[in-house]
Parts: structure tokens; sequence; C-alpha cells
């Protein structure tokens, strides 16, 4: 495959800026940097279009590796032919490299591997070509063996079907058709383990939709209701079309001996081998979708939105984590974002009208001797119980202070992490906390690399995706703010 050509097709551009931009690629240079020092050469490619460039890249080339590594592998066992090389060449993805790879790959221990050891093989033959003109039974006593654990005709003929079912598993045609059908008619159910329990999930507790027609939110949200055991979800597929579709393609001649086991022997590979398996690859491209069509798009622009907060520079900042029984933990940060000052005081509920008054008296002493200008509160519990505290304060003080309400997404997390234990080792998670929600507002973006992608809280069930897009999405929003 000449990729460069494939991608200029895809992105619509010409030849030349397709090359350009992988050699830069190659040379280890990144996306940000070619999209902004680098726009000559590749003829103005912008950042999306370079990012979209090098995902196919990167997918075409392991699909080519790929490719490469199938081939050998069966050219190794002796049973590569010039149709199945063809096949493997043209395979659009990786996909479908695999379906046409699962016949030869190296397998575990299955039935029909264990069948194939009792030298079931020509018995499963002879099934497969529905020729035979006497009942089963008899053609199966040649292979009663005690010695290989076959002790009847019946067993014999089992082995020999189980032999058949994961033939019928392998056939890639067969996956391809199964798995294209699923996605166009079949259905995603959900139901509630416990009907009976109170939950954020309880709209999907007898859900149904069209596979294709699910959108990217239901997706996630019944992900992470199966994840925290409130559902079950499954993928309904087609099944009476699909076992016609098999039987068409095994069934060549109508034979009363072979017919009906044949029958049987399809919907086992169906149920037992084929539908697991794609159903598990059906959820994964859905959840892909979600995440790429919309989640992760959503996370990107609240990202940006939050990292493009101007950054209030010069001022000393008291960061106020609020709480209620435990207190609120106070910080006071200066000008370059050193903390010269913690504390905690008690103005919330359940408190006595002695504690706020202390409260009030100590934050008085605190503004005038740090020069405190600006107030960054967290939204998090207690912050609209703090902000009316914090307005009466200010009625009462001579100084000219302000204060903003900031998110507070992610400051726990990262007070209790590594990083907070190295930079504050002789703080507490709360003082570490006001620290952090002082800084937001000194400088949000060098606050906010401290914090991983998930927790900072401006996506759709940040939690549930893909950790590695979605902290490409956040470097690549912290590189260009930088720039």
């Amino acid at each position: 495959m000449d990729i460069n050509q494939r991608l200029t097709e895809e992105l619509d551009v010409k030849r030349w800026q397709i090359d350009a931009a992988v050699q830069l690629i190659d040379e280890g240079n990144t996306i940000p940097f070619i999209s902004r020092y680098r726009k000559e050469a590749t003829g103005e490619l912008n950042d999306e279009q370079l990012r979209k460039l090098y995902e196919r890249l990167v997918y075409l080339r392991n699909l080519e590796e790929k490719k490469e590594q199938v081939i050998s592998s069966i050219e190794e066992q002796g049973k590569l032919t010039e149709e199945l090389k063809k096949q493997i060449l043209a395979a659009e993805t990786l996909v479908a490299v695999e379906d046409l790879y699962r016949p030869y790959r190296p397998k575990r221990r299955t039935r029909a591997t264990i069948a194939k050891e009792k030298g079931l093989e020509p018995l499963a033959a002879l099934i497969t070509l529905q020729k035979t003109k006497e009942p089963l039974e008899k053609a199966a006593e040649a292979y009663i063996s005690e010695e290989k654990g076959v002790e009847s005709a019946k067993d014999a003929i089992s082995g020999a079907c189980d032999i058949i079912a994961e033939s019928i598993s392998d056939e890639a045609a067969y996956r391809t058709w199964i798995r294209e059908t699923t996605m166009r008619k079949g259905k995603v159910t959900s139901q509630a383990k416990d009907p009976e329990a109170e939950s954020v999930y309880e709209m999907y507790y007898e859900f149904e939709e069209a596979v294709a027609k699910l959108a990217g939110h239901r997706i996630l949200a019944l992900n992470r209701g199966e994840k925290e055991k409130f559902l079950t979800v499954k993928v309904e597929a087609p099944e009476e079309d699909i076992l016609r579709y098999l039987e068409r393609k095994v069934i060549r001649t109508e034979n009363p001996y072979t017919t009906p086991v044949l029958k049987e022997t399809i919907a086992d590979s169906y149920n037992r081998l084929i539908g697991p398996a794609i159903e598990r690859e059906v959820r994964n491209e859905l959840t892909e979708k979600a995440e790429d069509g919309g989640a992760i798009e959503v996370f990107g622009k609240n990202l940006h939105q939050l990292l493009m907060q101007p950054p209030i520079a010069g001022k000393v900042v008291l960061g106020w984590d609020p709480a209620f029984r435990t207190g609120c933990k106070l910080a006071v940060v200066d000008e370059t974002g050193k903390v010269i000052g913690t504390t905690v005081i008690y103005p919330t509920a359940p408190t006595t009208e002695k504690k706020i008054q202390a409260s009030k008296d100590l934050l008085k002493k605190i503004i005038p001797k740090y020069h405190v200008s600006l107030i960054s509160l967290g939204n998090g519990t207690a912050s609209r119980e703090s902000e009316q505290f914090i307005v009466e304060l200010l009625k009462e003080i001579p100084e000219k202070v302000q204060y903003v309400i900031v998110n507070e997404a992610g400051a726990s997390v990262y007070s209790a992490s590594k990083l907070a234990t190295e930079e504050f080792p002789k703080f507490d998670v709360g003082q570490r906390s006001a620290a952090s929600i002082a800084r937001r507002l000194q400088d949000p973006l060098a606050e906010l690399v401290k914090i991983d992608p998930k927790s900072i809280g401006v996506g759709q069930y940040q939690h549930d995706m893909n950790q590695k897009k979605l902290g490409g999405v956040f470097k690549r929003s912290c590189r260009g703010l930088r720039k």
C-alpha cells in the first residue's frame, strides 16, 4: 500500500503536502511544532489536518506491519496461498486482517483441538461434505476408541461437530457479514440488576435502542452503569437472520443425515464462539466512536476554555478550600506563587457564633498582614455558605479585597498525589488543596498540568474514556497555549 497516496486521497490535499508532513513527523517533530513553525513546508496544513494525518499514518503503518506479520506466520506454517495473500494485502482494517488470520492463529486448547487430537477430523470432513448415504452413527462407530477417550458414536459425532463449529467461526467472510449486520440491525438493551435500587441510571433499567441510532452519551452512560454494577448491558443481534445466512453458506445439500446435525452445529458455533466475540467488537467500536465523536471533542473544547482563563499576576491571593464539619482550609500565596501562610477556620455549619466571629477576627488580621487583595474560593461543598461569609466579612474591613469562585475539580486529587507531597512535604492535604485553588487564579495552566486529565471535570464520563486519548488532548491543548 502506498500510505502517502492513501492519506492524500483521504485528506483531499496534494501529495507533496503529505510527503512533507510525513517527513517532518519521521524526523521527530511534534504536530504543534509543525503546525506553528513549518506551515510553509506543508502548504499551510492546519493542526486539525495534521492530527488526522498523524492518527491515520500511525494506523496505516500498524496495518501494514500487521499484514507482514500475519503473512509471515501463515507462510511459516506452510499454509499461505496466493489467494489468501491477496486477501490479506487488500484488507482495509486491522479487524479484517485479524479475521483472515483467525484460522491460522496458534490456538489455546479448545474443544475442537481436543477433538482433533482424538482423530475426529475425517468424521468432521465427512459431515461437512454432506454426501453420506447412511446414518452418521454408523460412520461414527469407526472412531470409537477407549484409548482416545471416544466412548460412543455419539461422542465421536459431538467431537466432529466441535471441529466444524470452530471452522465456521474462523471463516473471515462470515464474521464480516455478521458484524456488519449486527451494527445495522442489532439492538443494545439494558436491564437493572436490582430494579428497586435508586441510581442515576434508572432511565436505563428497561432500555432498548438500535445499535445504528444509539447516541454517544448513552453508550458512555450504559458503560458506566454496567461498570458500577447497576446495569446488565447486551447487544441483541438479529439471530434468526444470522443463522439463516450461515445455513445458506454451510448447508449446500439437503441430506437427511447431515442437515439436522449441521443446523445444530451452526447454532452452537454462533452462540458459543461467534456471537460473544462479535458483541465485544461491536461494543468496543461503539465506545470508540462515542469517545472520538463526542466526548473527547467536548472535553477538548471545555478544556480549552478553562485553560484560556487569563492569569491574574501581581496579586497576593488567599486560597479557600470550603468545607463544613472539618473547617475551611486557607492558604496565602504571594505574587510569585509561594505559599506564605496557612490556617483553618470554621465559618460554616455546624458551628457556633463564637467560632464564626473568631474566623472573622483571624481574617481581619491575615488580610492586612499579607496584603491580600484577592480571595480564590473553591466551588465545592460549602462554597455557597463560604461565599455568604466572605461577603459579610468584606463589608466589615477597610481593605479593598475581591473574591472569585474557581473550579476546584481535581484539587483534592492533586493534594493527595506524590507530586503535591514533593512540592509541599510539610503540608496536609487540606493546605495543599487551598494552595492549588489560589494558584489556579495566578496561573491556571501551570496548576492544571499537575492534575490527571480525567480529574479536571470538564468532560462527559471522562473517568470512563480512553485515558491515553484524553491525555493526548490535554497535552496538545497545553502545548498550543504555551506557544
